[in-house]
């Protein structure tokens, strides 16, 4: 029979059920397996993880600090725990005459119940890469947790200032909790083993959602925090996050402002024009025509705000419009009217606004509201001028 358990014969329990049946500090990998990896914690809770912190200590030396960790073998073999309760030195061979190489240090577990050796044993140990032009990491073996990849370069020794212990130390340590608890992310990220397992990312809490780790607002529908970091993805469409103070909503490819608008445009420049009827051509500026582009929001409506500062070049009192006309995809949709016209007769200039609500609108299509200008009846080329022209249209949610 497979089925195995530990404390139940009163004879006969072997090592094997023991690793195969221990429910202590493990993250699960599958429904029988656990993750390879490292307790997590420091003296001082600075730190996420210091067990097995390896620092260079001499020339061709590092010491491995303290620490506690665990070893998944094979399906059938259980895991191992093994404690370092005191720091320990190892010492690396020389460099190649030509080459660099690539070691690994590594917490070995020696059993000759699958070993070809004599003893039962848990090592610290280097493994040596092989020196090449483009050196790389050796393959882990069976048992075996990688702590560090250290890059040895040529020529190096004791007598030649050793190794490069800042640069030469790549850190390939992973921490493991207690089932159920949340996994403190250091180095590779790795799957989840069941939806509803979370993990600590540094700046969101993440949640296994059976295919990949979702961040615990998304999770949720909350708002991401403005904390998480800006490449955080989105969960779904319509979800809403707080960036740098902006309310943003995930379109389904893009972050864009939950409510935007207003938008504007305006000149400061002057204009005129002579005709008759309605132009959005102003003469004697480089602000012609007045266009404002918009996307129309959910409610399909939209107020606008227009005006200028306006006036007639005339002995006597003149008409001076100002109108608007609507566009999508350069089609007319709403075009300029009196109705919706910002007027005012005289020859002195005066600043002059009004608003006026578009709606029916397509939610989510671009439209163009452009200013239209017009002079009164013209018969002797009377100027209608216009200064410090506006358009602001404010989506109405």
């Amino acid at each position: 029979m497979n089925l195995r358990s530990s404390w139940v014969d009163e004879t006969g329990q072997t090592r094997e059920d023991t690793r195969l049946t221990q429910t202590g500090v493990t993250t699960p990998a599958n429904p029988v397996q656990v993750r390879s990896g490292i307790f997590p914690g420091s003296y001082d809770g600075r730190y996420r993880l210091a067990g097995f912190w390896t620092f260079g200590s001499a020339a061709m030396s590092a010491t491995v600090s303290e620490g506690r960790a665990i070893i998944q073998g094979d399906i059938s073999q259980g895991a191992y725990p093994v404690t370092l309760p005191a720091s320990e030195v190892v010492t690396f061979s020389p460099g190649h005459a030509q080459y660099s190489r690539k070691d690994l240090l590594v917490l070995k577990i020696y059993d000759r119940l699958y070993d070809t050796v004599e003893q039962n044993a848990a090592k610290i140990e280097i493994i040596q890469g092989e020196a090449r032009q483009d050196p790389q990491p050796p393959a882990v073996p069976a048992r075996c947790l990688p702590l560090y990849e250290v890059t040895v370069p040529a020529g190096a020794s004791a007598g030649t200032g050793g190794i490069p212990w800042n640069s030469a130390l790549k850190d390939l340590r992973t921490p493991v909790v207690s089932l159920g608890g949340i996994i403190p992310v250091e180095g590779p990220v790795l799957p989840g083993a069941y939806p509803g397992q979370y993990q600590d990312a540094g700046g969101a809490l993440q949640r296994w959602d059976g295919g990949a780790w979702v961040s615990y607002p998304s999770a949720i529908g909350g708002i991401i925090p403005s904390s998480a970091s800006a490449t955080t993805p989105a969960s779904y469409t319509g979800q809403y996050r707080d960036h740098n103070g902006v309310l943003q909503r995930w379109d389904g490819s893009v972050w864009r402002p939950a409510y935007p608008g207003p938008y504007y445009t305006g000149s400061n420049d002057h204009g005129y024009t002579t005709s008759t009827t309605y132009t959005p051509t102003l003469l004697e500026t480089g602000s012609s025509p007045l266009d404002v582009e918009f996307i129309a929001p959910p409610s399909g409506a939209i107020l606008i705000n227009y005006g200028a500062r306006m006036w007639a070049t005339s002995s006597t009192p003149h008409t001076v419009v100002m109108g608007l006309r609507l566009t999508q995809a350069g089609v007319t949709k709403i075009a300029e009217s009196d109705e919706t016209a910002c007027f005012y007769s005289g020859t002195t200039p005066a600043s002059m606004s009004s608003t006026t609500r578009f709606y029916n609108l397509t939610p989510g299509l671009p439209y163009v509201i452009t200013g239209m200008f017009k002079c009164g009846a013209n018969t002797t080329q009377i100027r209608a001028n216009y200064d410090n022209t506006f358009i602001v249209v404010h989506p109405q949610y």
